[in-house]
């Protein structure tokens, strides 16, 4: 498929070809006890398990919509009853999803790790599901709107489109999303603002913002990240990390952090989100078409779309995240260049798996599909080669002309 290949080329683009530690995964019985790996595997595995089915179920119901010849095609429609029906369909597969949403929340209520109350929950269900349904009419007016413009080429000023959107929303999504859903504070003065300036200084990268956010009002788990564009980059840390880890520990995942606002990872990651857009949205566009084989020339139903774009989605989402995990690798080492600290740099991968109930060593094939980060014992493992002596791999030097020339 030349979408498939068309992410992987841009992923081969913009993979890090510096910056790295090369080392081979830790022995995961030499940092977590049989009984740690065995609760997080008894936590973990069902959890992935309700999650597939509910990928599953999802999938079940478009293809019942598209085989039952559900909807007029887009083409044929109005923009406005075009987004009303994105709107119900996207509220419809959250309604599907709601008996193994709450199975799955019932299981990390049971293990500690969500703290929030059922009617919470409730409330952000809701939440979810307004925003979910205005983003789904949106994009399926734009859809109804383009077929009717542009016939069977509405695919190309989509690809521009979806680019567009996601740019639009990594700038503004920290300042008009995110705040829908927890409340966003900045670091107060302090020994650990003052040291996440100072990391940042030795970084040579400006960070705009630090910020708490207040995450343990939904769950115990710890993370942290970096968000934004421009005068809205921020570095937020989970409140669950700065009550509970140590200022060294704490440290390492600010220089993670910053590492990918000095190698630029969330622009890049829309440059690669263009190049690969083309390609998968005249594939979404063609796989449409052949599942409604019934309207064959007069454009897609929304549920063939749907379906189309998820199958295409799935597949690429792969390539992606096999480009993140490079990624991550580059901001592992990145933080023990700038902390010189192996030892709370593995004692914090130690700490967060076991507060966040994650296996440190999944499944090789689990990890190639479904990561977006390295595993626990790959992470350890770059720390440990950094303690024995390892550096990140350095960029290689362009020859110049005068050197090409007379070689």
């Amino acid at each position: 498929m030349f979408a498939a290949a068309s992410a992987q080329a841009g992923a081969l683009a913009l993979r890090p070809r510096a910056g790295t530690i090369r080392a081979p995964a830790a022995a995961p019985e030499a940092y977590f006890t049989a009984e740690v790996i065995d609760r997080a595997r008894q936590y973990a595995r069902p959890q992935q398990m309700l999650h597939a089915a509910n990928k599953a179920l999802h999938t079940a119901t478009l293809v019942l919509l598209v085989r039952r010849g559900t909807g007029t095609p887009l083409g044929r429609k109005r923009p406005q009853a075009a987004g009303a029906s994105g709107a119900a369909l996207a509220l419809a597969l959250t309604a599907v999803s709601l008996p193994l949403d709450a199975l799955a929340r019932k299981r990390a209520l049971d293990a500690g790790l969500a703290t929030q109350s059922w009617r919470g929950w409730a409330a952000d269900v809701l939440r979810a599901s307004a925003l979910g349904a205005a983003f789904s009419a949106g994009g399926a007016a734009l859809a109804c709107s383009l077929m009717r413009r542009f016939g069977d080429q509405w695919w190309l000023p989509a690809s521009a489109g979806v680019v567009a959107v996601a740019s639009v929303a990594t700038f503004a999504g920290p300042v008009l999303l995110d705040p829908i859903f927890n409340d966003f504070t900045p670091l107060p003065p302090g020994d650990l603002r003052r040291e996440v300036l100072e990391i940042a200084e030795r970084a040579g990268v400006g960070i705009g913002e630090v910020f708490e956010v207040d995450a343990s009002r939904r769950s115990a788990t710890v993370n942290a990240y970096v968000a934004g564009l421009g005068r809205t980059r921020r570095v937020v840390l989970f409140d669950t990390l700065i009550g509970s880890f140590t200022p060294a520990e704490t440290r390492l995942v600010v220089a993670h952090e910053l590492a990918h606002v000095a190698h630029r990872d969330v622009p890049r990651g829309l440059l690669y989100g263009a190049l690969v857009a083309p390609a998968a949205t005249r594939a979404t566009a063609q796989l449409a078409e052949r599942l409604d084989t019934r309207i064959a020339g007069e454009g897609s139903t929304l549920p063939a779309l749907a379906l189309a774009g998820g199958a295409v989605g799935s597949l690429l989402g792969i390539v992606a995240r096999q480009l993140s995990r490079a990624i991550e690798r580059r901001a592992d080492s990145f933080s023990l260049e700038l902390t010189d600290d192996p030892e709370s740099f593995i004692s914090f991968e130690q700490r967060i798996t076991e507060a966040n109930l994650a296996d440190p060593d999944p499944p090789r094939l689990l990890s190639l599909l479904l990561s977006t980060h390295p595993t626990t014992v790959q992470r350890i493992g770059i720390a440990q080669a950094y303690r024995a002596g390892a550096r990140p791999t350095p960029r290689r030097r362009r020859r110049s002309l005068r050197t090409r020339a007379g070689s």
